[in-house]
């Protein structure tokens, strides 16, 4: 039985055993499949991946060749057998993996920040954290973090990076909302550090610092990214973001402001 993660390095493991294919270029194909799973990647959209619109004249029997050791990979370096057994099947013009629901780790923090959101619509920010914690122990780094990507792969982990921006969004709000402002204050600083522009982040900050009594620190962060807004990228803070500040200074700061935040 395959399981397959995308969340960090590559890796396929067959019952425990790692059967991850070394050889870069058939990496290339492997993550491509895997973000496509479950249906056919046409030979066209393989060769622009590997070759960036530029394939050589032998490039579709090139993919074939690779397509053949991936399909020797996953089968533990045995004989594959015939084209249409096992994960990977071959089309007239391309190629589908089939992948068991549940098996790819991408997949599972999707289901599982889906069930987050639900549970936090529903009133319940304790079951909304649970499962977010465990959807986030998913990742391991940037997604397909050791294969050199192609244009539809590079795309493909941008959707997914901003997947796991929106799961620590979700997170911190279940978090605030169970009045968690001393143990969230730590990550959001460094995630604000991380992302000094993104203004959800620092104004989870700002309330997090102004529930727990550090209103001078608050506006202080305040005051850095509208300065860093303004040298940058010639904006002010949003309006939301201002009327956050104005809350602060009136002492005024609830979870509900989260309400004010550019999502």
């Amino acid at each position: 039985m395959l399981t397959w993660r995308t969340l960090g390095p590559l890796r396929v493991s067959a019952d425990g055993r790692d059967v991850t294919p070394t050889a870069p270029k058939v990496r290339q194909v492997l993550a491509l499949l895997l973000a496509r799973h479950d249906t056919v990647v046409p030979l066209t959209a393989l060769t622009s991946e590997l070759w960036a619109g530029r394939p050589p004249r032998s490039a579709t029997a090139t993919v074939q060749t690779y397509a053949y050791q991936l399909r020797k990979a996953l089968h533990g370096g045995q004989d594959p057998g015939p084209v249409q057994s096992g994960p990977l099947v071959t089309h007239a013009h391309g190629y589908l993996l089939r992948v068991r629901p549940g098996a790819c780790d991408a997949e599972a923090f999707a289901q599982l920040t889906g069930r987050a959101r639900t549970a936090l619509a529903d009133g319940d920010p304790a079951g909304a954290v649970a499962l977010l914690d465990q959807a986030l122990r998913l990742w391991d780094g940037p997604p397909f973090a050791d294969v050199a990507p192609g244009p539809a792969l590079h795309g493909h982990a941008l959707r997914l990076q901003e997947l796991h921006l929106q799961a620590e969004e979700l997170r911190i709000t279940a978090g605030l909302h169970l009045g968690r402002h001393r143990d969230l204050v730590g990550e959001l600083k460094e995630l604000a550090c991380a992302h000094p522009l993104h203004e959800w982040f620092q104004g989870s900050l700002i309330i997090a610092l102004e529930r727990c009594g550090r209103r001078s620190e608050a506006l202080d962060v305040y005051r850095r990214l509208s300065a860093q807004l303004r040298d940058e990228l010639g904006l002010d803070p949003s309006p939301g973001l201002q009327r956050l500040r104005q809350h602060v200074l009136t002492d005024r700061v609830s979870t509900a402001d989260l309400d004010l935040l550019p999502s």
